[in-house]
């Protein structure tokens, strides 16, 4: 391989500048984050489409390691971009990183650290070999703003494989800053990378050659394209000038990948092998990561068991046990659907794929003012929300963005399907064909909930339509089962990081509203005690005695918890909805989690003894004898919790993503009252309609 070309002595250069610290930048695809990886051995993930690596990760790296002059150097990696002018979040990103500024404007990732407030000492541009002329465009814009610039000219071996000859030495010449040929997948080219970075960036020399002017980086006139063009003329004369070998020579990877495309892309059979993917991966949310997650819940089960024998009983065991175990189990049981969404969907964009879904997707999604990168995170919720908002960091502009996670929630996600299992049951008791129709129409509406709220967005707080999605089709390739695991660990860790400590917060704050003040034991269940006395000890019927006992005592405590005694308080506004107190309690501790629904009804239906639960639960009253879930009021609870936002989680990660409270705020209100109005016509219709 070709050693690094300094810059020709047409006069005489100034003296190489020390680097201490530098930033990455480049197109997309054109192996930055490889590189970075490389230069620091830090867990960072290459991505397939624009605007996918919106974090900016600080790497360290020694220069002259095991040597006396051996110092630390900082690198910066930011967002892969196409131009320094564009509107995206990575453009001002950029911006920022290269003035020194702390990155506080567009949207600001979970995982991101601050990156110095001191300019980067110089810029290492990482250049597509096979790709000069569009690549060059970049390296202009940064010229013509005077930064001191390092061409890693990545992918030579692929572009020699092509036929394609690059004279390094005249483009050296041609752009006044020194280029480096590398293979950053293989580290080829590093150590001359290491030992340019660690004697010094040769600073610009005048070579007699025409480099961009000022002013063609700084746009005149918004929306003007002649800067642009005159920096694409500049790069394809460049490009034209040190490049040789005639046509490019199609390569069988190239036939392969245009064959693979003409059905990937096509808008028909393009959207059935999408379907087909996708569904193998929402399956696999479901089915995969069914054991972990019954594991982790056993293993805080077994947890909370200890802690009950081994603590005094008292306050402090029932917080532990309850409230902090308890809250702990509720954040850590997500993680496996977490980290294996991450590691799927980082499988499907190193592969290449992902970037073709997004194109096949983009057109329908557009409609309704969505970009076609939202397809992951919606398809991902219907598993569970939380991964499916983090996802949405895939989408490049920030109003879709926002968009994508405020309209996320409405897929029904896992922790609906026990809600709407109870509710379709009660709704259709002896029609098991009807109940199921019921649950698929679930899953229906709250997909139409989501895209004609997308499109209700677009026309009032988040106005405006979605970002064009400029894409190039990366090659394909083999994912790296790697990468794949560091990108899912470090993605769980985010969330635990993130979430994890608001999420047991709010449990213990639930738990202490559940649990008190204290109440005794009631006449009924001390009646209950003392017959299972005069039984057989040990006997079934005692046991049986006992359990009915437990579960008045678990009622009465309901109810006379604050918990409960906000239920009573708050149940004029849903009595529209025809819910009363009972019902009321367990809409209320839903907000905490959806599927806490089922075990708080069970509670204060009270024992049930042979009926099962949910007949036992089909046949509570409420205080006239009257049944508290009619067919009417069966229904409205049921789409209530299909558009209602009753997850805390959720909210808190939208909190957290959008770097906003405001729009957590506006996604629970707007949700639970759309939820609210829906429910109510449901209900006063079939009241109308004479269905009791």
């Amino acid at each position: 391989m070709a050693s690094p070309v300094l810059l020709p002595s047409a006069s005489p250069p100034r003296a190489p500048r020390r680097v201490d610290r530098i930033a990455l930048l480049g197109n997309p695809n054109t192996g930055k984050t490889t590189l970075f990886n490389k230069l620091c051995g830090a867990n960072a993930k290459t991505s397939n489409f624009p605007g996918t690596t919106t974090a900016l990760r600080i790497g360290r790296a020694t220069l002259g390691a095991g040597t006396p002059d051996a110092r630390p150097l900082e690198v910066i990696d930011v967002p892969g971009l196409y131009g320094l002018t564009s509107s995206g979040p990575e453009a001002r990103i950029v911006a920022d990183v290269l003035k020194g500024a702390p990155t506080t404007r567009g949207s600001r990732p979970a995982d991101a650290e601050s990156p110095s407030r001191v300019r980067p000492d110089a810029v290492v541009v990482l250049v597509d070999a096979t790709n000069l002329a569009r690549n060059l465009v970049l390296v202009g814009e940064l010229l013509a703003r005077d930064e001191t610039v390092i061409v890693a000219l990545n992918m030579i071996d692929l572009a020699t494989r092509r036929g394609l000859r690059i004279d390094i030495e005249a483009l050296s010449a041609r752009i006044g800053a020194p280029v480096i040929p590398m293979v950053a997948s293989r580290a080829q080219g590093l150590d001359d990378l290491r030992a340019m970075l660690g004697r010094g960036v040769p600073q610009y020399v005048d070579t007699g050659f025409s480099r961009p002017e000022r002013q063609l980086a700084e746009p005149r006139l918004p929306g003007v394209d002649s800067n642009i063009e005159a920096l694409t003329n500049w790069a394809d004369e460049v490009a034209s000038a040190v490049s040789g070998g005639g046509a490019e020579v199609p390569s069988a990877a190239d036939a392969r990948t245009e064959r693979l495309d003409r059905i990937l892309t096509h808008p028909v059979l393009g959207m059935l092998v999408f379907l087909a993917v996708m569904g193998g991966l929402f399956w696999s949310l479901f089915a995969l990561a069914a054991i972990p997650m019954t594991l982790i819940e056993a293993t805080f089960a077994q947890l909370g068991g200890l802690a009950s024998r081994l603590l005094p009983e008292g306050p402090i065991r029932e917080l532990i046990s309850e409230g902090i175990i308890g809250g702990i189990a509720g954040t850590a049981v997500f993680l496996p659907q977490i980290c294996l969404l991450f590691f799927l969907i980082s499988l499907l964009e190193d592969t290449g794929y992902l970037a073709r879904a997004a194109f096949v997707n983009d057109r329908f999604f557009r409609r309704f003012g969505l970009p076609g990168q939202a397809f992951v995170p919606l398809l991902t919720s219907h598993a569970c929300a939380l991964p499916g908002i983090m996802s949405a960091r895939l989408i490049p502009d920030r109003r879709d963005r926002l968009a994508t996670i405020l309209v996320a929630p409405f897929m029904s996600c896992s922790a609906r399907l026990p809600v709407y299992v109870l509710l379709t049951s009660l709704l259709f008791a002896d029609r098991p064909a009807f109940a199921g129709l019921a649950f698929a129409a679930c899953y229906l509406l709250g997909a139409t909930a989501a895209f004609a709220s997308a499109l209700a967005f677009g026309k009032t707080v988040l106005r405006g339509r979605p970002r064009p999605m400029v894409l190039e089709l990366p090659t394909y390739k083999m994912p790296s089962i790697t990468n794949a695991l560091l990108t899912a660990k470090d993605q769980g860790l985010s969330f635990l990081k993130t979430a994890g400590t608001v999420i047991m917060a709010i449990c213990v704050v639930m738990w202490w509203l559940s649990a008190y003040p204290k109440s005794g034991p009631t006449p009924e269940a001390t009646a209950l005690r003392a017959q299972a006395q005069v039984a057989a000890s040990g006997s079934a019927d005692a046991q049986a005695l006992i359990d009915r006992a437990d579960a008045v005592d678990a009622r009465a405590r309901e109810t006379g918890s604050f918990a409960g005694r906000i239920g009573r308080t708050i149940q004029p506004v849903f009595k529209p909805l025809g819910y009363d107190w009972q019902l009321t309690v367990g809409i209320l501790t839903s907000f905490l989690a959806r599927e806490v629904f089922v075990s708080t009804m069970s509670v204060l239906a009270g024992d049930s003894g042979e009926k099962g639960v949910v007949t036992h639960i089909r046949t509570m009253t409420r205080g006239d004898g009257s049944f508290v879930f009619t067919r009417a009021t069966a229904a409205s609870a049921l789409v209530f919790f299909v558009l209602a936002m009753q997850c805390l989680a959720t909210l808190t990660v939208t909190r957290r993503e959008t770097g906003a409270l405001k729009y957590a705020a506006l996604q629970f209100t707007y949700m639970s009252g759309l939820a609210y109005v829906a429910a109510l016509v449901v209900y006063q219709g079939l009241r109308l309609a004479g269905v009791s």
